[in-house]
C-alpha cells in the first residue's frame, strides 16, 4: 500500500527551518488553533465547498467530482483562495508519496544538509516519515522533524528512530494560558520536553514572548529554562503580528513584541542555566 501526505509547500533552500541549508516540507493539518499562527491556511484539510474557485483570478480552480482541484500550471501565486477561504485551509495542496518527496529532495541534495518536516504538525503523518527518514538518512542527510508537541513520542518512539532532532514548541507552561492560547492541552507538550532531552533528541526548544503577558512569559521561560539548561537550543521569538488572523490581532495585538522586553526573557533564561537562549 502507498503511503501518501497532504504537501502544502516544499521550500528547498531554508536557512531558518534548523541548521545551515536545508530543505522544509509543510505538511497539511494541525490539530491546534493557536491564536497567534501566521500560516492558518495550514490548519485544516480543504472541506471543498467551492468558495475560493469562485473567486480565482485566473480559473487556476475548478471542481471535479465534488472536489476542488488545483491547476499549478496556470496558478501566479497570489494566494487569494487563501484569503476567501473561511475554514483555516487551503486548495493548493498536493498528495505525495514517499518516492514523490524523495524525487524533489534528490534535486537538490549535492546543495543541502538535510531536510525538515513541517506543518501544520508534521507529526500527523506519522506513518509516511517512519517510511521516508530511512531513505533520507541513506542519502546522507540530516532529518529533523518541527512539531507541536501534540505526538507523544515516548510511545511512539519508531519515529525517532531516524530523526535527528526535534525542534519542540513550547507556547505555555500554564494550563489555562495553553487552553486559551493554543486551544489545546499542553500535558503531552510538556512531557515530551523532558522525553526528548533524556533520550538525545531535542535540538531546540522555541516559545513566543506576548506583549502585556508578564506572568505568563515569565512562568514558561523558567520552566522550559530550567530543564534543558545548556542541552539545547533555546530560541525565544518575538511575537509579530504579520500573518496572524485580524480577529486574533485585536486580541494579542497589532504590532511586534518589543525587542528590549523580549530580551529580558533571554537574560532570564541564560541566568537559569539555558546559556543557548537566543532572541529572534
Amino acid at each position: 500500500m502507498t503511503i501518501s501526505a497532504p504537501v502544502n509547500r516544499i521550500i528547498p533552500f531554508s536557512n531558518v527551518d534548523g541548521p545551515s541549508n536545508r530543505m522544509a516540507i509543510f505538511f497539511q493539518e494541525c490539530m491546534f488553533n493557536c491564536r497567534f499562527c501566521h500560516n492558518p491556511e495550514t490548519i485544516n484539510m480543504c472541506i471543498n465547498c467551492g468558495a475560493c474557485v469562485k473567486t480565482c483570478p485566473v480559473k487556476a480552480l475548478s471542481i471535479v467530482d465534488g472536489k476542488v482541484v488545483w491547476d499549478k500550471s496556470i496558478c501566479v501565486g497570489c494566494d487569494t483562495c487563501i484569503k476567501t477561504c473561511q475554514n483555516n485551509s487551503s486548495p493548493k495542496i498536493t498528495w505525495m508519496s514517499v518516492d514523490e518527496v524523495l524525487e524533489e529532495i534528490k534535486k537538490v541534495s549535492p546543495y543541502i544538509t538535510g531536510i525538515t518536516l513541517s506543518g501544520g504538525e508534521c507529526t500527523i503523518r506519522k506513518d509516511f516519515i517512519i517510511k521516508l527518514f530511512p531513505k533520507v538518512k541513506e542519502m546522507g542527510l540530516t532529518a529533523l522533524l518541527d512539531s507541536n508537541g501534540s505526538l507523544d513520542f515516548e510511545e511512539n518512539k519508531e519515529i525517532l528512530e531516524y530523526c535527528d532532532g526535534v525542534m519542540l514548541d513550547v507556547k505555555a507552561y500554564n494550563k489555562e494560558f495553553s487552553d486559551w492560547l493554543i486551544r489545546y492541552p499542553n500535558e503531552v507538550i510538556l512531557k515530551n520536553l523532558e522525553y526528548l532531552l533524556k533520550v538525545n533528541k531535542l535540538y531546540e526548544v522555541r516559545t513566543i514572548i506576548f506583549p502585556d503577558r508578564d506572568k505568563d512569559n515569565e512562568e514558561t521561560v523558567t520552566y522550559v529554562s530550567n530543564i534543558i539548561k545548556d542541552k539545547c537550543f533555546y530560541k525565544i521569538i518575538r511575537y509579530r503580528q504579520f500573518g496572524v488572523r485580524d480577529e486574533e490581532r485585536k486580541v494579542l495585538g497589532d504590532f511586534t513584541t518589543d525587542e528590549e522586553y523580549a530580551l529580558k526573557y533571554v537574560k532570564l533564561a541564560k541566568q537559569l542555566g539555558a546559556t543557548k537562549a537566543y532572541l529572534i
